[in-house]
């Protein structure tokens, strides 16, 4: 049944979301949070840059080759199948009930991963900011305030897409002034000459990764998929955006193509500003390896722009705080409609049409393992950074694949065909695919990352590890749920997924 636009209440879509809530910006806004740019590079370039020296450009740009392939590969997917359940919903149709079952679960891990680490970030940032240094490098405070982060922007995720929205437009629009303002700023005085002795003209050899081994491309690699990851997040909300079929597949690709000249440009102001030195603002300084960020907004432009960029970093990891809740949430649901989880995730607020208690979940997981981590130790919770990005490649993998397969009976229908559901999906794969086993391989030796278990590499436990607990979770849905989704009957290749037709 048609809805009329003049209609005041807001559309409903097939799993009770509020239909047709964002264009194509508002769309962009949410997958731009969810990957939080100033955080990212704030937790990553330094180690990057420890990796591969000053070929981090070449990382950036190698890395979001395969994103963008991948990127192609949802655009087909959401336009064929318009889901929130995106991975999972995918994966099921193409191989079946278990592949997409997992690969939902790798999902959900990445989220649940990243939302304990952006919100300690935040509360740290934020207590720096405000000059309260003692509080940040304690134990307690962080922790009560990146709680009390999780709690608020659950709640502020349960109450509606548009409220999000309007949120991470304010945002969003902080990080991005920042970034460029600083990287600008940079640049016109390495250029101009009076950046300092330790400045370094830049070099376009700083986009070629030449003279690396596999190992250093594969570690600076799959810290550069955590940094892009996160834009496939407006696919989860492709229900509740205008034009479902096609509006969340372009907001994609512009949001990749966004990051990557953002980050190969905050790379280039970096590099070229703090040059490679061991003292001061050098990037071979160890000081300077976990936020190479402040420390040039401090050098660039002063004190005051170096506490905006604590302000902006704190603002980031908020801001992501919220947009990862947003699709995991949405993920559930629609696993739940499918009868692949417990009914009860398929409930959706009757006021503000949202997954509500999917969110409250998400929440709750999220700030149980951030506490978890938070008691066992300090270097536990970095190392669960290091560990994400074998969650990202696994699911990222997974979803391509799918496209290769659900499409294989049209790829020879025509060339655009041929490439976008094939050759360029399978492209990508295959280097999500060699992205995981090239690191879980370096990450599984016990010198690898902070901590140890057994002569076991933390980093690999906790990534591997938490992509294996969904094995048991997966067959205890089985054991006690209706089976009926592990029997191909709620969803196959043939299944109408369950989305309004009209907006």
């Amino acid at each position: 049944m048609a809805i009329k636009e003049e209609s005041s209440t807001p559309a409903v879509g097939g799993k009770g979301l509020q239909a047709g809530a964002l264009g194509l910006v508002g769309n962009i806004v949410i997958g731009l949070g969810a990957v939080a740019p100033a955080y990212s590079l704030a937790a990553t370039l330094g180690y990057v840059v420890l990796h591969v020296g000053e070929k981090s450009p070449s990382m950036f740009a190698l890395a979001f080759i395969p994103m963008l392939l991948v990127a192609f590969a949802y655009k087909e997917l959401s336009e064929d199948t318009p889901d929130c359940g995106t991975t999972f919903t995918w994966g099921t149709k193409a191989f079946g009930p278990w592949i997409g079952w997992i690969g939902g679960w790798g999902l959900a891990v990445s989220a649940i991963i990243v939302l304990a680490n952006v919100a300690e970030i935040a509360a740290v940032y934020l207590f720096y900011f405000v000059g309260l240094d003692s509080l940040a490098e304690s134990f307690l405070a962080p922790l009560l305030l990146g709680s009390f982060f999780i709690l608020a922007m659950t709640l502020v995720s349960a109450r509606g897409i548009v409220v999000s929205e309007r949120i991470q437009n304010v945002l969003i629009g902080i990080q991005f002034f920042m970034l460029f303002l600083v990287s600008i700023v940079a640049l016109v005085r390495v250029y101009a000459g009076n950046a300092g002795s330790q400045a370094i003209m830049p070099s376009l050899s700083w986009l070629w990764p030449s003279g690396l081994d596999s190992s250093a491309i594969a570690a600076a690699v799959i810290l550069c998929i955590f940094i892009y990851w996160g834009w496939d997040a407006c696919l989860a909300v492709g229900e509740e955006t205008k034009d479902p079929g096609r509006t969340p597949g372009i907001a994609a690709v512009v949001t990749t193509l966004i990051l990557v000249f953002t980050y190969v440009l905050v790379a280039f102001a970096v590099q070229a500003f703090s040059g490679f030195g061991d003292t001061g603002i050098g990037l071979n300084n160890p000081e300077n390896t976990d936020d190479v960020l402040t420390h040039l907004g401090n050098s660039v432009a002063g004190p005051i722009v170096a506490s905006l960029l604590l302000l902006t970093i704190s603002v980031s990891a908020l801001s992501s705080t919220q947009t990862t809740i947003l699709p995991t949430a949405r993920g559930t649901l629609s696993m739940a409609v499918y009868e692949a989880l417990p009914k009860r995730f398929a409930s959706v607020h009757p006021r503000y049409m949202t997954p509500a208690f999917g969110t409250i979940v998400m929440g709750v997981s999220a700030l149980g393992f951030y506490m978890l981590l938070s008691f066992l130790s300090e270097n536990s919770l970095a190392d669960s950074v290091a560990s994400l990005g074998l969650a990202v490649a696994f699911y990222y993998a997974i979803t391509a694949y799918s496209c290769v397969w659900y499409f294989r009976r049209t790829l020879f229908t025509s060339a655009r065909h041929l490439f976008m559901r094939g050759i360029f999906p399978l492209l990508g794969a295959l280097s999500m695919t060699w992205a995981f086993l090239q690191s879980a391989s370096d990450m599984i030796k016990p010198d690898y990352g902070f901590t140890t278990f057994g002569p076991l590499g933390g980093v690999f436990v906790i990534g591997v590890g938490m992509l294996v607990l969904g094995i048991p979770l997966m067959l205890l849905c089985f054991a006690f749920g209706t089976k009926r989704f592990f029997r191909g009957e709620t969803l196959n290749a043939t299944t109408e997924v369950k989305v309004p037709d009209v907006y």
